[in-house]
């Protein structure tokens, strides 16, 4: 029953608030123009920066994130370098590494006051006998001047508002490979207050436990304590996240005076199976909150990030008054959100989805905001609140590094600081946003590529565009190709005049009638109708080896035939095959062409073939194209896509498989005109001259974050405007994000 009472509460605030009348503006990623203003990303630094020499290629993280009382310090825990990391953040846009001061386990959470930052640090060896430790850092000086002992494993801190007291969330979380992890799994946790000496160290003689136990309807006699938030009245709300509770405890009195179950909520319109495909037609009942991260919004009411753990995970953020009742539930908005903007985790449908784990709360633009992380989809949303009595109005989502987990506001000076821990492809570590005035017809610039409603009136998924090709008859329509993230290949059609770009429809290729599955990496739009695309091959793939195909289609996504190479070329193949395809002439005089991305067995190093081939007659030539030299160590080399610029000439995207501002990501030209083909198995093969276009290395490192590795599309339209995309690996060890560039025009040589 309460499940439902708290579903239909939800219901009706979202269909009373201001949430119906904004229609499709939330979903859109857009402040609304009374905003006023918006976050823009202006930096990242990357947790690896603050090791020692000849250890940056080591795991490096960063999780939970406090800033000095002025903002011009950032500190942050590092629990694979087990230390806590320092970042000088006076210039924003430039911030500087500090160094690391060790401690003694494991960080899990630090927050500042004063002179002193007191870091909360786990040596639990053994689940069933969890210990830890309070230090208090003199950050400055990079030692520890204060030890407490402290009964048990922490997992938060924060100060009361007045700072004369700390309180220490004691988790003692249970070990999850036992009996699968089910409650309870005793010692249980508690809630530590730590009284603050003159001076400002810790009393850690006055150390009091508060008992959590017997409260919660789930493993009563094991709370598991996960996140702790203080408001200006003294009131800790603390959230038990495996038990599916929230308790309020008096800091100053040190008791409980309130406790009431996180509640469960009904989802419609979720992707609840892991199966390759984003289809948002499944409905959940029943699913119990789990709360992760909490927020006082006032003195009355708080906000749950409900990221789930044990059983539970609603997907989504809930707002409750000091009394339990549920004031509002985002239901499936965060999902559909990040489906919206490619930022869906498909592999995680059938667990929990995007995973909201994160908040802050700020005042910015004279605006009170809340910010809420998301873990898997790697977005940070941006909420304005708009007082008791009405739902919250979304403003904004900003990309993340991968895994965000803690999450810091700093209005006075205008700055957001996300740490994300997730330590894969680009480096874990700080995302740095300010808040920015802008006039009010103004968009803000991420993101730079959303999709529109399908007929159902939700969002049309996408992701993991590897290939982009133009109409030839429309300026700024475009059309993209996933690949072979998704169990069945997608084709999408993108209205590129607007800002954001829209995906405005999306066609599911098919053959005999049935989806099919290719690994789309390049697509092109024929004179004479339909498209033509490239499917990337691997001889060595597990279970069947898979040919490189060129494959027409109809203007429907249907396909018309499949083309595969000759023996004389495919049996040289490697698992780096097809990536970009452009069509030129038509009729009887259509041409389509291939790249290949790296060397095949018979390429001479740094050299791979470009592909001609004739459907009238099936004749095929090829070429060979140079690669640059790898930049950095360990690093390859490829094509990744081709555009044809008249008959004989094409610009083609050369990439490494690096990160950052010392990655090779550039646009080359070569031309045929006047070179004649080898055959298949012919040799010589004629080596084609390549010149440089564009780096776009600057473009990409241009809108504040990281340089991605996968640079993979790019198309010239009908207006001759240019356009290139990057492929998000359909958010599979990815923060998720696209960056779809524009270039007015290119010099050509």
């Amino acid at each position: 029953m309460q499940a439902k009472r708290d579903a239909a509460r939800g219901r009706r605030w979202m269909k009373a608030g201001p949430l119906a009348a904004m229609g499709l503006a939330w979903g859109l990623g857009l402040a609304p123009a009374w905003a006023g203003g918006w976050f823009e990303r202006v930096a990242v630094f990357e947790a690896a920066r603050n090791a020692p020499a000849g250890t940056e290629a080591k795991p490096a993280v960063a999780e939970i994130v406090a800033a000095s009382a002025d903002g011009r310090w950032l500190l942050y825990t590092d629990s694979q370098r087990r230390a806590v990391g320092l970042v000088d953040l006076r210039d924003p846009a430039r911030p500087r590494p500090g160094g690391l001061i060790e401690v003694s386990g494991e960080p899990t959470s630090v927050a500042v006051r004063g002179r002193y930052a007191w870091v909360v640090v786990d040596q639990t060896t053994d689940h069933a006998m969890p210990q830890g430790e309070l230090l208090a850092l003199d950050w400055r000086r990079g030692r520890v001047v204060e030890r407490c002992p402290l009964f048990g494993q922490p997992d938060a801190i924060a100060f009361d508002p007045q700072g004369r007291h700390a309180v220490i969330v004691i988790e003692n979380e249970r070990d999850e490979k036992l009996d699968k992890g089910k409650l309870p799994q005793l010692p249980g946790g508690n809630l530590s207050i730590v009284p603050v000496r003159a001076g400002g160290l810790p009393d850690c003689t006055r150390i009091h436990p508060v008992s959590l136990s017997g409260l919660a309807a789930v493993a009563p006699q094991d709370p598991e304590p996960e996140f702790v938030h203080v408001n200006r009245q003294g009131l800790a709300v603390v959230s038990l996240q495996e038990n599916n509770h929230l308790v309020l405890v008096d800091v100053a009195r040190r008791q409980v005076v309130g406790h009431f179950s996180a509640g469960a909520v009904d989802l419609d319109g979720i992707d609840a199976t892991t199966d390759g495909r984003i289809v948002l037609n499944e409905r959940r009942t029943g699913l119990v909150r789990e709360p992760d991260a909490v927020a006082w919004l006032d003195d009355e009411r708080f906000v749950t990030a409900n990221e789930g753990d044990w059983v539970g995970g609603s997907r989504g953020i809930t707002i409750f008054d000091r009394q339990g009742r549920v004031l509002w539930d985002s239901g499936a908005l965060l999902e559909h959100w990040a489906v919206r903007l490619g930022h869906y985790p498909d592999k995680r449908s059938r667990a929990k989805g995007n995973e909201p784990e994160g908040l802050a709360v700020g005042t910015f633009g004279g605006q009170r905001l809340f910010f809420v992380g998301s873990e898997r989809s790697s977005l940070v949303t941006v909420w304005h609140d708009e007082g008791p009595g009405r739902a919250p109005m979304p403003l904004q989502a900003l990309p993340a590094l991968q895994g965000p987990e803690g999450l810091l506001a700093l209005p006075k000076r205008g700055l957001l600081v996300v740490a994300s821990e997730v330590d894969k492809g680009a480096r874990a570590g700080l995302t740095i946003y300010r808040w920015v005035e802008r006039p009010r017809d103004a968009a803000p610039p991420y993101p730079m590529l959303q999709s529109d409603d399908d007929a159902q009136g939700r969002p049309i998924p996408w992701g993991a565009l590897s290939g982009l090709a133009a109409d030839p008859q429309r300026p700024g329509r475009l059309w993209a190709v996933s690949d072979s993230f998704f169990a069945e290949t997608y084709l999408y059609e993108i209205d590129a005049t607007r800002h954001p770009a829209r995906i405005v429809r999306r066609l599911t290729v098919t053959r005999d009638g049935q989806p099919v599955g290719y690994d789309g990496e390049g697509i092109a739009v024929r004179a004479d109708g339909g498209f033509w695309l490239a499917s990337e091959g691997d001889p060595d793939a597990k279970g069947a080896p898979r040919p490189n195909l060129l494959i027409q289609l109809d203007a429907e996504g249907r396909v018309v035939r499949e083309v595969a190479l000759p023996e004389a070329i495919a049996r040289h193949a490697t698992r780096f095959g097809l990536e970009g395809v452009a069509v030129t002439g038509r009729g009887a005089d259509e041409a389509v062409w291939a790249i290949v991305q790296r060397e095949w067995k018979d390429d001479p190093k740094g050299h791979v073939k470009l592909l001609r081939y004739r459907p009238a007659s099936g004749e095929w030539g090829v070429w060979h194209v140079p690669l640059e030299t790898p930049r950095l160590e360990g690093s390859w080399v490829g094509m990744s896509e081709l555009v044809a610029v008249g008959d004989d000439a094409f610009v083609l995207i050369e990439r490494d498989n690096q990160f950052g501002p010392q990655a090779l990501k550039r646009l080359s030209f070569v031309s045929v005109r006047g070179v004649a083909p080898a055959a298949p198995g012919q040799s010589p093969v004629p080596v084609l001259a390549k010149r440089l276009v564009r780096d776009v290395v600057p473009d990409l490192a241009a809108h504040g974050g990281f340089v991605p590795d996968k640079l993979e599309g790019l198309t010239r339209d009908a207006a001759g405007h240019w356009f290139a995309v990057t492929d998000n690996d359909g958010v599979d060890g990815s923060n998720g994000e696209t960056m779809l560039l524009r270039w007015p025009t290119l010099a050509l040589p």
